[in-house]
């Protein structure tokens, strides 16, 4: 028996989507533009991160060259966009702010640190929702994306076993058109679920990295300001309790 030879326009992503059942060119559609959202959060990311990682660099650089903190605080302005920068210029404040107060005491010192340690976490926090707004999105098409693409291959079988049943025979070429749709359903789902799972685990490991880099920067901050206090980096373990009066009629 000789087999029809297939249309080649059947495999055409166009002809694919309009001869599709309404219920696919949903899904189609649906996975389409979740694709090209997430790839535009993918474009974004990259672009982001790699400013980011270069302008801290470039700041570090700046910290290693011998120049005082004051110096870099000032060339970086009074408010900066980076994170690093930023955290810079408010310790220096609230160092400034106590010092201007006259000499500091063991109290008001530890007072200080701890107040520029709050600053420092609220600005690492800031920035880290920043840096990972936009992930979500990747996660939820990277997760969902397959499972939507399933459901529009399932109707698609549906309707290849509908015209089956209508055409009373199983020659291919009855139900060939339903069944690639439905494939092409799942191949819309998978390319846009792939690249958004990629981005999403690469980026995460970014802000990750990241926000490690911020809270490092916070440590040696904070280092910087307790050696300008003159006070030790770490709290100072408390006196031993003096011995009880028993203690001492024993020892008598």
């Amino acid at each position: 028996m000789t087999v029809p030879a297939a249309d080649p326009g059947m495999l055409n992503p166009v002809t694919l989507f309009m001869t599709a059942d309404w219920v696919v060119k949903i899904v189609m559609i649906g996975l389409a533009g979740a694709s090209i959202w997430s790839w535009a959060i993918i474009i974004d990311k990259a672009f982001r991160f790699t400013a980011l990682n270069s302008q801290a660099d470039t700041f570090e650089k700046a910290l290693s060259s011998g120049r005082s903190l004051e110096d870099i605080a000032s060339q970086a302005g009074p408010n900066p966009a980076h994170a690093l920068p930023r955290m810079l210029v408010v310790a220096l404040a609230d160092w400034r702010e106590t010092r201007a107060r006259g000499t500091l005491t063991e109290q008001q010192g530890n007072l200080l640190i701890s107040r520029i340690d709050r600053s420092l976490d609220s600005i690492i926090a800031r920035e880290g929702i920043r840096i990972e707004h936009g992930l979500g999105v990747l996660s939820v098409v990277a997760t969902a994306s397959p499972f939507i693409g399933l459901f529009g291959t399932v109707w698609g079988i549906m309707n290849a076993f509908g015209r089956i049943a209508s055409a009373g025979n199983t020659n291919l070429t009855t139900v060939a058109p339903a069944i690639s749709e439905a494939l092409f359903a799942t191949a819309i789902g998978l390319a846009a679920a792939i690249p958004a799972y990629i981005a999403y685990n690469k980026f995460s490991i970014d802000a990750g990295k990241f926000s490690g880099r911020l809270e490092s920067f916070a440590d040696d901050l904070q280092a910087a300001v307790a050696r300008r206090l003159g006070a030790p980096t770490a709290p100072v373990a408390p006196p031993p309790p003096p011995p009880s009066d028993f203690a001492i009629r024993r020892a008598d």
